[in-house]
């Protein structure tokens, strides 16, 4: 957070030509009396009573069917920690933006100044029906488990902590693709996660969903085991019996960093099997940088939360196309379902050959140990990830719209970003 020529560069872009990222458009004609007395009265009032009479229909005569919430109370924020819900307003219009360039997704930021659970619960429920989405941001642990979980049992509409799940899911894609370069089984993995955040207990949840079942996790005070008598519930599903972090990783076949940096070392890394899958994802620092991974396991298969290294974890490979699936088919909620079918997809695009565009922007890009997961900029992720997710939804059961066509979907999508 030091430079001075990015932070200069960085004021400068959210302050001109016009105070912040975003902004709201008209998407009807609105030149003359005639739009005037059907964008607003007389004519406005037949939309309300045909919505008042049959409440599905605001998803065809209003902007809820392409709208997401982005809400936040700034609890949690990036690397900034409880800054407060006003401070993280530039994060959410920021993602905002990621919303509609990638997904074509409206998006709306609410910064909410409220920390207690209830409260926070209330106001978001209270502001429901504007939205057919609503993304949970930036939300500290555990308050956020207990927030996402009563939300999406109270809407009809999905909900999504993108800092527990968006992580989680392209984690679990990338360790689906590094798990078969390595041909190594699910059931046979043991894996070792430092810290115990919110990122880091969805991650594991859904690794326990692949087959993963010998995980060992880390937080600040230790190894989640037995002894400890200070470990929510959330935690508690992870207790192992391991004892300090040598044991945890003697022959582990993978580290998930989501901690800071040196929380686990190269000596840590010595003990593991030859060839790990080391995911070092602290941001900006990693918990140990890609050239100190290889000088102790060169062969190990390597992802970090940066743009400047090779396989970047990056949530934009997810929550724009996953919310862009569920939006189009009205899905209730995201369930576990969706989300394993959201990193399936991103798993296989990155076997696929690359495009032009982007063999122009990245150079000559392989599936291997170097590119296990896409880059965000893959057109291809809008087509593949949303149509997984809503196919998953409706099967699930889980959607308002009962007539489902998946290929014709597909190439809905693939049209609306000319590919």
């Amino acid at each position: 957070m030091s430079n001075p020529t990015i932070k200069e560069e960085a004021l400068e872009y959210h302050k001109f030509p016009k105070a912040g990222k975003i902004e709201i458009r008209t998407t009807k004609s609105f030149k003359n009396k005639k739009d005037l007395s059907l964008a607003y009265t007389p004519g406005v009032a037949y939309a309300c009573e045909e919505i008042k009479n049959n409440p599905q229909d605001a998803f065809l005569y209003t902007a809820k069917r392409n709208l997401v919430a982005v809400i936040s109370n700034g609890t949690a924020v990036l690397g900034l920690g409880n800054i407060g819900a006003l401070a993280s307003k530039p994060v959410m219009e920021g993602k905002a933006v990621l919303f509609k360039e990638f997904a074509k997704v409206d998006a709306f930021d609410i910064e909410v100044n409220e920390n207690d659970i209830d409260r926070f619960c209330e106001i978001v429920k209270a502001i429901s029906p504007t939205f057919g989405g609503v993304n949970l941001e930036d939300i500290k642990a555990p308050e956020c488990f207990a927030i996402e979980e009563r939300l999406a049992e109270e809407l009809d509409i999905p909900v999504m902590h993108d800092d527990q799940h968006g992580t989680a899911i392209i984690t679990t894609a990338a360790l689906i693709n590094a798990s078969e370069i390595l041909n190594i089984k699910f059931e046979d993995m043991k894996i070792v996660i430092i810290g115990a955040g919110a990122a880091a207990i969805a991650s594991a949840n859904m690794y326990k969903e692949l087959g993963v079942t010998n995980i060992v996790m880390f937080d600040s005070k230790g190894v989640l085991n037995k002894k400890r008598d200070d470990l929510n519930r959330y935690k508690k599903a992870f207790i192992s019996d391991f004892q300090d972090m040598n044991e945890a990783f003697k022959d582990a076949n993978m580290v998930l960093g989501l901690s800071k940096p040196n929380s686990f070392t190269k000596e840590h890394l010595a003990l593991m099997s030859e060839e790990p899958i080391v995911f070092t994802l602290a941001n900006p620092t990693p918990e140990l940088f890609p050239e100190d991974v290889k000088s102790v396991r060169p062969n190990a298969i390597i992802a970090t939360g940066r743009s400047d290294f090779n396989n970047q974890v990056n949530n934009v490979l997810g929550f724009p196309f996953i919310f862009r699936g569920a939006l189009d088919v009205q899905a209730l909620k995201i369930n576990m379902s969706m989300k394993l079918a959201a990193a399936n997809a991103i798993a296989t695009l990155a076997k696929e050959p690359i495009t032009d565009e982007i063999r122009e922007i990245f150079g000559e890009l392989e599936f291997g140990k170097e590119y296990i997961i896409p880059t965000p900029f893959d057109k291809r992720l809008m087509v593949e990830v949303s149509s997984a997710v809503a196919k998953s939804a409706f099967e699930s059961g889980l959607t308002r719209v009962k007539n489902y066509n998946h290929e014709e979907y597909k190439e809905s999508l693939r049209r609306s970003i000319n590919i």
